[in-house]
């Protein structure tokens, strides 16, 4: 475990910057495209296989998924992603692991992935503790996903953190009378729903198999930059990846294959 002595930019949209960060795990998953999925601790199984279904597909993507390793949808987040794309953040200090039945999760994401507490050693979580954790999940993604969430639930809070930070937020589509908070989000306006999980993704670019380095040069060409942009940055390396196979050239526009 270090302590952060560098400012996450993110983290500046937060009502205050946390005094303190500690780590735990690889730092530059910080670098990478990043999507905050929250929902219920209680999913209904729909929304337990579309919470999979999107962290995986985001995943495929290079995004990262940053969620708060609770039980329910956190939990089904961080495990839809692999512990080495995702991003867990603590409501306790990162020497205790909770809740104890995610313990073998976290530790994972430990190894593979990253893990942020803004809590010192010792430090057990406290309701207002869980409220700082989730603004700070907020704050990371470049968006916010709620899968599930009741009126008055601490997903709708992170909500309101997303619409304070001027970010969107999406949901999926529920029954009447299921998940009455994100189904309020959509009727206000305040909210979009997912209707196409790939359609969705694919805002972040091609997905590619597991194989492909996730580096400077993968989410360059997730951005379909032209020919000559490619070449000007990349040079050789452009042509060199096409005929690996990694990449396509189509009317002068570079796309991952």
């Amino acid at each position: 475990m270090i302590e952060l002595d560098f400012e996450i930019p993110a983290l500046k949209a937060m009502k205050k910057y946390p005094a303190t960060l500690y780590a735990r795990g690889d730092l530059s998953l910080l670098a990478r495209p990043k999507v905050s999925i929250v929902g219920s601790r209680n999913p209904t199984p729909y929304t337990a296989h579309y919470t999979q279904s999107i962290a995986a597909a985001l995943a495929k993507r290079g995004v990262v998924i940053v969620s708060g390793a609770a039980m329910g949808v956190d939990a089904i987040a961080h495990m839809g992603a692999g512990a080495p794309n995702t991003i867990a953040v603590m409501a306790n200090s990162l020497d205790i692991r909770y809740p104890s039945i995610n313990r073998s999760l976290i530790e994972s994401i430990e190894r593979e992935g990253l893990a942020l507490s803004q809590f010192d050693p010792s430090f057990a979580a406290t309701k207002w503790s869980f409220v700082l954790r989730n603004e700070l999940v907020v704050a990371l993604g470049d968006i916010l996903i709620i899968t599930q969430a009741d009126t008055g639930s601490g997903s709708m809070r992170s909500a309101e953190y997303a619409l304070s930070q001027g970010k969107e937020i999406f949901v999926i589509p529920h029954i009447l009378g299921e998940s009455m908070g994100t189904n309020r989000l959509l009727k206000e306006g305040l909210a979009r729903p997912i209707y196409d999980i790939e359609e969705f993704a694919s805002r972040f670019g091609n997905a590619a198999d597991d194989t492909l380095p996730k580096d400077d040069f993968f989410y360059f060409c997730q951005k379909a930059p032209t020919l000559d942009e490619a070449v000007t940055k990349y040079g050789g390396r452009i042509y060199e990846a096409e005929l690996e196979g990694l990449i396509v050239i189509d009317n002068a526009i570079v796309r991952l294959a």
